[in-house]
């Protein structure tokens, strides 16, 4: 019997083997990070420790040593001292100004969390008369500069009988337009209108919607936005040292009356920042993972 004969474009011609797949090595060079990455990065974490390590020196030092030439560089033992003082100092109520950060602060992160999560799926996934609008009012609360608003938003306080009260502090940032527009952006990219088509059919209404499908997927995003939210209610200075009363106020205002008069005591200053730094850090600490966590893991989805 006679082999059939192969024509030569239908033969299959075996391609040389390569030692080594070029996107395993492109792998291998993307993962690997050289000397001078390390080095960059080295210098960053030590540039931003250094103000934080700096700190807790000066708040455990007389005072006498902060203004020593050349400055000390290693903590002392007069820490506890010095929190004590912050603490007894007649003319600011810390104590207090650490508590009514606290509420404000936290009453102001779950309320933007909640309203700018609901109002962001609404502009993004559901269909309503003059949604356009809203959004660009919303987006238009983002371009007037805080210090306009103060004055107006001062008198409106006194008119409903709030001012000097810890409630004008919560309530003009109960929602921020930053907020709705973050969240909106976020439901538009990570969560497909496939996923919410098959929920109504399901017969799921449209707050079970919300609560079960699109609110679980924005854990990323709300994680990033009650951080954000919280250090921003913490950090804020100038509205509750306009509207809170003299004897109440929250914890920047009570680092300012730290800070003021003839003389002013630095180690006192550096134990009540260090004070006033330690639950933004612990803050950090408990929900960092959790942001870094639900962002790659978004990455690797998308």
């Amino acid at each position: 019997m006679t082999t059939p004969l192969i024509p030569a474009a239908a033969r299959v011609v075996p391609l040389p083997e390569e030692p080594e797949p070029v996107v395993r090595r492109r792998r291998r060079r993307i993962g690997k990070a050289s000397p001078l990455t390390y080095l960059v990065l080295s210098f960053v974490v030590l540039a931003s420790i250094a103000p934080l390590y700096y700190m807790v020196v000066m708040a455990s030092r007389p005072n006498s040593d902060i203004t020593s030439t050349p400055p000390p560089l290693t903590p002392g033992d007069q820490l506890r001292d010095n929190v004590t003082r912050v603490f007894e100092n007649p003319d600011v109520v810390f104590a207090q100004s650490l508590l009514n950060s606290l509420m404000v602060s936290v009453v102001a992160t779950i309320t933007v969390v909640t309203l700018s999560s609901l109002a962001g799926f609404a502009f993004a996934k559901l269909r309503f008369r003059g949604k356009n609008v809203f959004l660009l009012a919303v987006i238009g609360t983002m371009m007037v500069p805080v210090q306009l608003g103060l004055v107006p938003l001062y008198m409106l306080m006194g008119w409903i009988g709030l001012a000097g009260t810890l409630w004008s502090a919560v309530l003009p940032f109960l929602v921020t337009g930053f907020g709705v527009f973050f969240m909106r952006q976020y439901v538009s990219q990570a969560i497909p209108d496939e996923l919410i088509e098959a929920a109504r059919v399901d017969g799921a209404s449209t707050l079970r919607i919300f609560v079960q499908v699109v609110f679980p997927a924005m854990r990323p995003a709300v994680a990033v936005l009650g951080l954000l939210t919280f250090m921003e209610r913490w950090n804020d200075f100038m509205w509750p040292y306009l509207t809170l009363a003299p004897e109440n106020p929250t914890v920047q205002v009570a680092l300012s009356r730290l800070s003021g008069g003839y003389y002013t005591d630095q180690a006192l200053v550096m134990a009540g920042t260090l004070l006033a730094t330690v639950p933004l850090v612990l803050v950090f600490i408990l929900f960092g993972r959790r942001i870094v966590g639900g962002i790659m893991e978004g990455g690797l989805k998308g």
